[in-house]
């Protein structure tokens, strides 16, 4: 697995915008906008994970909405496997799971179509389908925990979780039911 240089993760970071007190006061938020702005530094990004990822063995790469199918469909793209978006409550047409989690009040919901991974999470060989789940940020890790749930509870394998941001002040990784890789921490 090919390890990110010192020099790599500063261009990327430095590449991310902070705003202050957005969307509310006291919050620094992570503007990935900037990053996705700058060619050279997202295909960076981009070369280190389709490296880290290539000897996975995954069938799909699954992304949390909406800025992890960004990151998302273009690995799954470049892996040339199956990308699955794990939506807010009420955007997909189909049949689909739905998994809550708790926001600071109350709660949220995200869902997957129930046939997202092949029948019971299988291949149509039988094989138990193997996912990358993704996003850009990780906080709290309500959406991530719930995602993570919601891949292992209609059959298929969460081999990992991949953040391009962990804040790790906030503990967000701790729930999730597969290994846990941040790009930048």
């Amino acid at each position: 697995m090919k390890e990110l240089s010192t020099e790599a993760r500063r261009q990327i970071l430095d590449s991310i915008r902070t705003v202050p007190d957005f969307p509310k006061p006291g919050i620094e938020f992570k503007d990935i906008t900037t990053l996705l702005g700058k060619p050279e530094i997202f295909d960076l990004l981009m070369d280190h994970l389709e490296a880290r990822y290539e000897g996975y063995d995954l069938d799909y790469v699954a992304g949390i909405d909406a800025r992890g199918f960004i990151f998302g469909s273009i690995l799954a793209d470049r892996l040339n496997v199956g990308f699955v978006p794990v939506r807010k409550k009420g955007k997909l047409p189909y049949t689909t799971v739905s998994e809550k989690y708790s926001l600071e009040y109350g709660f949220d919901e995200v869902e997957i179509h129930i046939d997202a991974f092949g029948h019971n999470g299988c291949q149509s060989n039988g094989k138990t389908s193997r996912v990358l789940l993704i996003d850009d940020l990780i906080a709290t890790g309500g959406t991530a925990v719930a995602a993570s749930r919601l891949i292992n509870r209609i059959g298929a394998t969460c081999v990992e979780a991949c953040f391009i941001i962990e804040l790790t002040f906030l503990n967000g990784k701790e729930g999730i039911s597969a290994p846990v890789y941040s790009v930048l921490t």
